[in-house]
């Protein structure tokens, strides 16, 4: 207790000038700090970054002068508190591939959530593939595969804690975005957004009812609803499983519960498998176990919440998606694969979906707004539980962790705190309209149990990917080339009834959208069916990007997009080719819709966004940057991503490889 007291102290007299390294005897220099340790698994300086995403400067700001953010006031009195400039486009894969790598999208080939495959002109997901095995052997209707399949991540460069390794610096990597499946390393990471629930969704929900119900299906994810029959108190149904590689045709695989309703009581008790468990009306499971089989001895472990909402009259049950069970991994999510397991059996089952909350539930009305909530701070006290025992064992090296709540909260309850957006609604508001507040305050306790945990040798960076704003209107990019001459259909095609670009008429199409930020031409030689010359495309591309930056709102009076980004002016690297033509950089308030990333083409060219999902940050990335919180004093004026992974390495001592085109911040 007497050397807690004189460590208080000493922080508390001291602590400004040895963060500013005033203090070479308490603290060592980088330099230092390598050249002891090096070819040891112990550091004298350590590194902690908190991620919060898609935490924003203003309202971080403004919170803080408010005195709602203690801990982050502390942290900037005794540093830094700067904005941190986002990526083009600043999505949160390409902005923590900006950070994980160092290097801009050109640098580490990640442009935007979806890609295009050229030559079908379909969109891809960017981040991540899923080959099948390469062999097999058939019999009858069973497959038996020869050699395996491959996950393969698609984020080019290396990863800052691989540099690390390089020197033998020990790093932990908790959830970082687009690190799935994660890259090979002896350090301890486990992999974030990006990763799929079991059926290979990136969040697919079930919901059972005898309610008339249907849902807004998503690329990638979403719900599905499936109608049952009360009888005798009784349900039955079934939980769709990944698919089955061994049979032909791939089938899906499934497994079988029942509900046995109580006929007095809103409860009911749900059996499957080896489990038996009551829930009362309004009331979460808690995690589930669920095995589906391929063969009798080959199958997949995954795990789920039910939630019983409602008894009576209706009956209505949401299953979540199917998490990949930490304890028995069907698909990698962790390096070494053993870092999983040790986590599940000091805690049990837990989230293992790149974005855990279901925000697609909230979308189609299947959870509420405090039902989601309710999820989401089930999320939030994992995480919270998580972080203490790494704080608890954090001894060397770097620890990076990361919290998803700040992004999934605020894309779906923007609406609440801004009265001009369409979807705005003053009851809800009066009763949710603190969420992204108390959001905000919950990562102030989450850097108050940081702050207080480490030791006085340990740099603290806190950070965000991006900011975030309204979004109020969407803009339907491949309905403005239509409408422009740049694209063109069919005869006879009915814009409006086109999706996935299936009446495009190729040979007469010089330009198409595909993704959140991303144009296109249909160049000759590099998509299937392109006519633009590559002597043309110089010429095609500018007057696009010139024309797309006069596009004004005839609602708002507002310009739509702010900057479209020629990928040639803004992106170096090895993969600037592979990167879209233009990137769109929205204005405040605006969006791409939500029909024209998949190659839609509404009838409107700019419509009120009236969904819950009403925040955004696919804007210009001067408009939302990301925070910069340090305990030291940060020297650039204007640092970006990159910067903060080019000053991580330099903490150490290291020299900064010359693909990383960050410069160090401290």
């Amino acid at each position: 207790m007497e050397k807690e007291k004189i460590d208080e102290g000493l922080n508390r007299r001291e602590f400004l000038q040895l963060i500013l390294g005033a203090s070479a005897s308490l603290l060592l220099t980088p330099k230092e700090a390598f050249l002891r340790t090096s070819g040891q698994k112990e550091t004298g300086l350590k590194v902690l970054i908190l991620g919060f995403d898609g935490l924003d400067p203003v309202l971080t700001r403004r919170f803080m002068d408010e005195g709602k953010l203690p801990y982050f006031k502390k942290l900037a009195a005794s540093g830094s508190f700067l904005s941190l400039r986002s990526s083009i486009p600043p999505q949160s894969p390409v902005a923590w591939a900006n950070f994980i790598t160092g290097t801009n999208p050109g640098g580490h080939a990640i442009f935007d959530f979806v890609h295009r495959d050229p030559k079908n002109y379909l969109p891809v997901f960017s981040a991540s593939q899923s080959l099948p095995a390469k062999h097999n052997l058939k019999l009858g209707n069973l497959i038996l595969p020869l050699s395996g399949g491959e996950v393969k991540n698609l984020r080019k460069g290396r990863a800052f804690w691989q540099i690390l390794e390089d020197y033998d610096i020990p790093a932990t990597v908790f959830k970082i975005p687009s690190n799935y499946p994660p890259v090979e390393t002896k350090q301890r990471t486990i992999s974030g957004m990006g990763t799929p629930d079991l059926k290979g969704y990136y969040g697919l929900f079930n919901y059972y009812t005898n309610e008339y119900k249907t849902v807004t299906e998503e690329y990638g994810g979403g719900g599905r609803v499936h109608d049952v029959f009360v009888i005798g108190n009784r349900v039955e149904a079934r939980i769709p499983g990944p698919n089955n590689p061994f049979k032909k045709g791939n089938p899906e695989t499934y497994v079988d519960f029942k509900v046995f309703i109580d006929p007095v009581n809103p409860v009911a008790k749900i059996v499957y498998q080896d489990q038996e468990f009551i829930l009362k009306e309004k009331e979460w499971s808690g995690w589930k176990k669920i095995r589906f089989d391929f063969l009798p001895t080959q199958g997949v472990s995954g795990i789920c919440m039910f939630y019983l909402k409602e008894v009576r009259p209706k009956f209505k049950l949401y299953v979540s998606p199917i998490n990949i069970d930490p304890a028995e991994p069907a698909l990698p999510i962790s390096t070494p694969d053993t870092y999983s397991r040790e986590l599940a059996k000091k805690f049990g089952p837990f989230f293992t979906k790149g974005l855990p909350a279901d925000t697609a539930a909230l979308e189609n009305d299947i959870l509420d707004e405090k039902e989601f909530l309710a999820q989401d701070e089930i999320v939030y006290q994992e995480s919270m539980a998580m972080l203490e025992d790494e704080l608890r064992n954090f001894r060397s090296g770097v620890l990076f962790y990361y919290f998803s709540n700040t992004d999934q909260r605020q894309h779906m309850f923007f609406r609440l705190i801004d009265r001009d957006h369409p979807a705005y609604d003053e009851k809800l508001a009066s009763e949710f309209g603190q969420v992204i507040e108390k959001t905000y305050q919950q990562m102030d306790k989450a850097l108050q149990m940081a702050m207080e945990k480490v030791d006085r040798n340990t740099v603290i960076i806190v950070m965000s990917d991006h900011g975030f704003n309204p979004f109020r209107r969407g803009f339907n990019l491949n309905t403005w080339l239509l409408q422009n001459g740049y694209h063109r259909l069919e005869p006879g095609a009915r814009p409006e009834e086109v999706t996935l670009f299936q009446r495009t008429d190729w040979s007469r199409t010089k330009a198409y959208g595909v993704g959140l930020n991303a144009l296109y031409v249909n160049l000759k030689g590099r998509e299937s069916q392109g006519i633009v010359e590559p002597k043309e495309k110089e010429s095609l591309i500018r007057e696009l990007a010139h024309k797309l930056e006069q596009i004004v709102d005839p609602k708002t009076g507002e310009r739509v997009i702010l900057k479209a980004y020629v990928s040639q002016d803004v992106f170096s690297g090895a993969y600037v080719n592979e990167a879209p033509d233009i990137i769109l950089g929205f204005n405040r308030n605006y969006r791409i819709s939500w029909n024209s990333p998949l190659g839609n083409f509404p009838r409107e060219l700019i419509e009120d966004n009236l969904q819950k999902w009403s925040g955004d940050h696919m804007s210009a990335p001067e408009v939302i940057p990301g925070i910069l919180l340090s305990n030291r004093q940060v020297k650039l004026e204007n640092p970006a991503l990159e910067d903060v992974t080019a000053g991580i390495l330099a903490l150490f001592g290291l020299k900064i490889p010359p693909e990383i085109t960050g410069k160090p911040i401290f």
